[in-house]
């Protein structure tokens, strides 16, 4: 299937990593499998964090493993460190999405160092991944938290985000992602802030992270892709939110996204119908868990043919 857009599912490791209860492993093995059958290119399937932090990852090496087993599917994982960078090394994974935040405060709140600190600890991943073999080395993506705005220190001169994405690009990263963590952002901020960073990394991939805490998610979407973006992150039926940023509440719905792109003459290569089927195993394992999304509640409209299946 051809795709104008990569779509990465983040609930796995951004949806439920601060829920209280448990997800079983086979339950998120039965979530990986079937958005992978639906279509979905990639997915961030856990993260390399310490349990005592973050028990719901306390399954990360068996979800990583049993994932690698999916033909086709990007595997993907969020370390905040270099111990975590060599976990995923260990297990083979296909990509490591390293966090640190344009936000100083952000940054010592979420992974207890300086931004400094958190840079040359990417440039040490960096130098390992490099010394890997070709067919084990990790593709290395340098992430930006709270690059639109931080519940802490207020908006963030987009001249500070094209800085820290240009200090990524230097250490070697081969993808930048550039998050809104708690949903500040509208769509004109960003077009200034895509523009700048998109310019700054010239054919290294950029992938928009966006929530939908105001209302704007959808529509910072679309202001992504007139700016040229063409990676999104999104979550199942909207799960998910920092749990390190006050405020912060559910990612964009990757239905309702999917439509969107779709509706747009955009090819996701996802077939919706059977991705709206995965929310069933979510509602099924965790019961307690609230579930957004508008088309999962009106449906699709009559006779709507998505772009995938038209081209």
């Amino acid at each position: 299937m051809e795709r104008d857009v990569i779509m990465r599912e983040v609930g796995l490791r951004d949806g439920i990593q601060g829920y209280h209860e448990f997800m079983p492993t086979e339950d998120k093995l039965k979530w990986i499998r079937a958005e992978a059958e639906a279509g979905m290119p990639e997915i961030e399937v856990t993260s390399y964090v310490p349990p005592k932090l973050l028990p719901q990852f306390a399954d990360a090496e068996t979800v990583t493993r049993e994932s690698l087993k999916i033909d086709g599917l990007t595997v993907a994982a969020l370390i905040p460190n270099e111990k975590g960078a060599q976990r995923g090394f260990a297990l083979g994974v296909h990509k490591l999405n390293f966090v640190m935040s344009v936000s100083e405060t952000h940054n010592q709140k979420n992974v207890r160092r300086t931004r400094e600190a958190s840079l040359e600890e990417f440039k040490n991943i960096v130098k390992q991944a490099k010394e890997l073999p070709a067919g084990r080395r990790p593709i290395i993506c340098g992430g930006l938290a709270t690059a639109l705005g931080c519940s802490y220190e207020g908006a963030i001169d987009v001249s500070e985000v094209q800085r820290w994405a240009s200090y990524l690009l230097e250490a070697g990263a081969d993808e930048l992602i550039i998050p809104d963590t708690v949903g500040y952002a509208a769509p004109a901020l960003v077009k200034k802030v895509y523009t700048a960073v998109l310019k700054e990394a010239g054919s290294v991939p950029v992938a928009a992270h966006f929530h939908d805490t105001r209302g704007t998610g959808l529509a910072n979407l679309c202001a992504a892709l007139e700016s040229g973006v063409r990676h999104f992150d999104a979550s199942l039926a909207g799960i998910g939110g920092c749990p390190f940023a006050p405020g912060a509440s559910g990612n964009i719905v990757m239905e309702d996204a999917v439509y969107m792109l779709e509706s747009m003459g955009v090819r996701t290569g996802i077939d919706i119908e059977r991705l709206l089927k995965v929310r069933e195993i979510l509602s099924s394992s965790l019961p307690d868990l609230r579930l957004e999304g508008a088309i999962a509640r009106a449906g699709l409209p009559r006779g709507f043919q998505p772009a995938s299946i038209a081209a």
